[in-house]
């Protein structure tokens, strides 16, 4: 029921993950971020949030996410129903997709990258998904963005779209998370929320909240 990619900006050690959805909440269902572990996306016809939660948990502890992922998914007795992608802070992604979810389904994992999908117009949604993003420039939520506005262009889920994420981590960054749980036009309205993200007051306030290279950074003014 859902399109997603993950990715790392190997020039900023960001990472970063959206989704889209023809179904509400994508982003609370889906997307996991630690930037002291890496990204995941749990989806699927019957989606565990444990299993994006646990992944991370893993590669935190080391486990690279081939590995994270084959624990997860042999573990779980309901994993023929589920999806999950999982991205390190170094190597390539890995992904999962159990055989009872819907028709069309599709992964692709790539070193700092990986994209997935079921309940697809077509498996071509993942693709233009990783051409979209590869072949996009500036900062990384922007690129993101691209990533689904290009699969929503090549058919997207199915039904057609009610929900989009985008989530962003870092270090040196406070977690950037934008959720458009239900619209019509859900990619429209994450870009617009995205815009206002970058507007001036909110984004100097930014700049003085804890992040993980800084965790007692305050705002002194």
């Amino acid at each position: 029921m859902t399109y997603s990619i993950l990715v790392r900006d190997p020039a900023t050690g960001h990472m970063g993950g959206a989704a889209a959805t023809g179904s509400l909440c994508v982003g609370g269902w889906v997307l996991r971020g630690d930037a002291r572990a890496g990204m995941s996306a749990s989806q699927g016809a019957a989606p565990s949030t444990f299993w994006g939660e646990d992944v991370l948990a893993l590669m935190r502890e080391g486990t690279t996410a081939a590995d994270a992922v084959s624990q997860m998914t042999s573990a779980d007795a309901g994993r023929d129903a589920r999806q999950l992608s999982a991205l390190g802070l170094s190597g390539p992604g890995a992904a999962f997709t159990g055989m009872d979810n819907t028709p069309e389904m599709a992964s692709i994992t790539d070193n700092g990258l990986v994209a997935a999908g079921n309940l697809l117009q077509s498996a071509a949604v993942i693709d233009a998904v990783v051409s979209g993003f590869t072949a996009s420039q500036g900062a990384l939520p922007e690129r993101l963005l691209t990533a689904l506005d290009a699969g929503s262009g090549a058919g997207g889920d199915s039904r057609g779209l009610m929900s989009a994420a985008i989530l962003v981590v870092g270090k040196d960054i406070p977690p950037l998370s934008l959720r458009v749980d239900y619209s019509l036009q859900p990619l429209q309205a994450l870009e617009g929320l995205l815009e206002r993200t970058q507007q001036d007051d909110y984004s100097a306030w930014l700049n003085t909240v804890p992040v993980c290279a800084d965790p007692m950074r305050r705002d002194d003014g």
